[in-house]
């Protein structure tokens, strides 16, 4: 090789040299921002250690203080659109770890400015913010992940390959399960089935009240809401099926290629206007796709279980998060977050061992959406928008026959229930003045 040749092959270009928007080379670190870092956005933000932390916001400085304090070189900030407004020119990419309702304000603004988007699960609170966060991010190119950690994880690829090699042969039945939002006698993570408080008690002196209802219709501060307990509340949470069936469904969503459902119906405890029901048993019919035959999928809540299969062992349980694929020739089942699964009984699974290798490995979660934000290339973040955005509205269709308790018929294509009129009140939302997406 010759000199000027060794050179070229080991220099490292900057990136405004090579041009084009949302590369930089492999060496470059990012400048990252993180709206919402207390709780689970305290670990995204944390995950982009090794890069610049150049901005936080958070509308709790209580909740958020422990970030705060760990990065004490990023300036602070309580309104991420502050935040992006003066910080912009510096920022490549956000994490956004708020409630739900936040979500799809904050990163279409971030998006559209040409940032990336690492977005917390579920990507959005409704169909229409799942649709256009999507639509927005593939318009500017950005890269984008949500925060289904198990997606990255060996567990998924090996449902992928159980199904394809033909383990257990034709799938045509999924059941997936949480015990959230509680169980009785259990943990209760927050509260559903409830009205609205009636007391009024004073906002914490470090919690903007006002920035954390965002485009949300304004109440009363109440301490039912803030922090973690908003997940029940229709005007801030998507329930149990939000924090958890995008974690525990996702095998079904990625081995199957369900895609958008036609219908879904639903039974459980009773509803109000202000909060999802204690529990909830969805059913999800997808059709047929290639050689895959039409797939139900039941979601259950609030501790409700699938019936025990045959194939399980005396002792045995199915856990309280879980999936189970039921084929024509056997049964494949699986824990929490797309964890290792198992065909029962477990000498089936001592008889057929471990499938071939069919997918690549990743890099971890955080780590995958890192490196492809450096490359600019969004199909390297495997739950960037373009997935994601699908599997989050098929699932919130199951949410439209929760509040409706009725049987729905959902024409993806042109994003409508074609049966019941009300409920496309809550394919979409309204916004506060200045929060719109």
């Amino acid at each position: 090789m010759g000199s000027a040749a060794a050179v070229a092959a080991f220099t490292i270009v900057p990136a405004h040299v090579l041009g084009g928007p949302g590369k930089k080379a492999p060496s470059e670190k990012l400048n990252v921002a993180g709206i919402g870092v207390g709780g689970r956005g305290a670990a995204d933000i944390n995950a982009c250690e090794g890069e610049n932390v150049v901005a936080l916001c958070d509308v709790d400085s209580r909740q958020a203080g422990g970030t705060f304090k760990k990065f004490p070189n990023a300036k602070v900030y309580k309104d991420f659109r502050e935040m992006l407004d003066k910080e912009g020119k510096r920022i490549d990419a956000v994490t956004i770890g708020t409630p739900d309702h936040i979500h799809a304000p904050a990163a279409i603004r971030a998006m559209k400015m040409g940032k990336h988007v690492y977005c917390e699960k579920p990507m959005a609170h409704t169909i229409r913010e799942a649709r256009e966060m999507a639509r927005v991010a593939r318009k500017m190119g950005v890269v984008t992940q949500m925060g289904n950690q198990g997606h990255a994880g060996e567990g998924l690829r090996l449902y992928y390959e159980f199904i394809k090699d033909g383990a257990i042969g034709a799938v045509k039945e999924v059941h997936v399960w949480t015990d959230r939002a509680g169980v009785p006698g259990g943990r209760a993570w927050w509260p559903q089935g409830v009205d609205r408080p009636k007391d009024t008690p004073p906002v914490p002196e470090t919690l903007d009240w006002n920035l954390w209802l965002g485009p949300a219709p304004v109440r009363p501060y109440h301490p039912d809401y803030v922090p973690f307990k908003w997940r029940g509340w229709f005007d801030y949470g998507c329930g149990a099926l939000g924090d958890m069936a995008v974690h525990n469904a996702d095998p079904a969503f990625f081995a199957l290629e369900l895609g958008a459902p036609i219908a879904a119906e639903a039974e459980s405890s009773p509803v109000n206007n202000e909060t999802f029901p204690e529990w909830s048993i969805i059913t999800y019919y997808f059709p047929a796709k290639g050689n895959r035959p039409a797939v139900t999928m039941k979601w259950y809540d609030g501790g409700k279980l699938p019936p025990r299969p045959e194939e399980l062992e005396e002792g045995r349980n199915l856990g309280d998060n879980g999936i189970l694929f039921v084929g024509d020739k056997g049964k494949l089942l699986g824990p929490s977050h797309a964890g290792a699964p198992r065909l029962i009984p477990e000498s089936r699974m001592k008889e057929y061992g471990r499938p071939p290798k069919m997918l690549e490995r990743s890099i971890g979660h955080h780590e995958e959406w890192i490196q492809a934000c450096k490359d600019g290339k969004p199909q390297n973040a495997k739950s960037g928008f373009w997935y994601a955005g699908p599997f989050t509205e098929a699932l919130l269709v199951g949410n439209l026959a929760v509040r409706t308790a009725k049987r729905i018929e959902w024409n993806s294509k042109k994003m409508k229930v074609t049966n019941v009129p009300d409920a496309n009140q809550y394919v979409s939302k309204m916004y506060r003045a200045g929060w719109e997406i």
